[in-house]
């Protein structure tokens, strides 16, 4: 099993947890869950503090504890990995290409980096020096990103291929469909090995969580990689679909234990006497 990374796994508390939860969390209960999963409590306090600091938790005192919260910021960029994760299955392809070709001047290095991210996070892949594509309709959306960057110009065109040839050719040439699908191959070895004692409810308690927090942290590099091809573009043998199914079957299988412990844990902890606080330069 992947070492769990503190930061990681606040945003996996928070994403699968503490967002559907009124009020928030006590930060004495982040920091009991991160020991529990291997992460010492020092770190987890340390972490949540420089969170704050980034914007993605708010923290407030009630007596003498630290109630943290994902801040609207944070809610976004939860909400918007959940829609990606989550996504369904490819839709019917129109047949044409969103285009996005772009010119940034040379001195300007952070704004072409972060363009590059940018439209490498939307879904788009590099099909030459500056010219980006994407089999969905997704120019609207680069017309939006590309407004918050004054010093990219942006030429936004659809593009239609003259068969389905060369349509499968671009899709290999933007994304090295290979290397993921190879990927896509040990993930479903992994889970399909698992899913025996998912469906028998064999994992309680920490085990559970960990187990789901694992599942989730092995998934979602594939939705920020995988443009989500429709059929027509996927090379034979294509796993990301199955993957996506295991993936959602693990994750529901593995929610009602996982669930019930993280309840457990806060609930104890919310009962008990004075929990854990922020260090003195994060509390303010």
């Amino acid at each position: 099993m992947l070492p769990v990374k503190p930061r990681a796994l606040i945003f996996d508390l928070l994403g699968d947890y503490v967002r559907y939860a009124p009020g928030g969390v006590r930060l004495k209960s982040l920091v009991a869950l991160g020991e529990q999963l291997g992460v010492a409590p020092t770190t987890m306090r340390v972490m949540v503090g420089r969170m704050r600091e980034e914007g993605w938790l708010a923290v407030r005192r009630d007596g003498r504890e630290s109630i943290c919260s994902p801040t609207p910021k944070c809610i976004r960029m939860l909400d918007e990995g959940r829609r990606r994760i989550f996504r369904g299955e490819p839709g019917a392809w129109s047949g044409s290409w969103s285009m996005a070709i772009y010119t940034v001047p040379e001195s300007d290095r952070p704004t072409r980096e972060r363009l590059r991210r940018d439209l490498s996070w939307l879904g788009f892949g590099l099909l030459a020096p500056a010219t980006w594509v994407s089999p969905h309709k997704l120019l609207d959306d680069v017309a939006n990103l590309a407004a918050r960057l004054p010093n990219a110009k942006l030429d936004l065109l659809t593009m239609t291929a003259p068969d389905i040839a060369t349509d499968r050719a671009i899709a290999a040439r933007c994304w090295d469909l290979d290397a993921l699908n190879s990927e896509y191959a040990e993930f479903t070895r992994e889970v399909r090995l698992n899913l025996p004692d998912y469906r028998f409810g064999s994992l309680q308690g920490a085990d559970a969580m960990a187990a789901r927090i694992h599942l989730v942290q092995s998934y979602r590099q594939f939705p920020f990689r995988d443009p989500g091809l429709p059929p027509e573009l996927q090379p034979p043998g294509w796993l990301g679909e199955q993957a996506r199914t295991l993936f959602n079957e693990a994750h529901d299988l593995l929610a009602p234990n996982a669930e019930a412990h993280y309840r457990r844990v806060v609930g104890d902890l919310d009962s008990g006497a004075a929990g854990a606080q922020l260090p003195a330069e994060a509390a303010g």
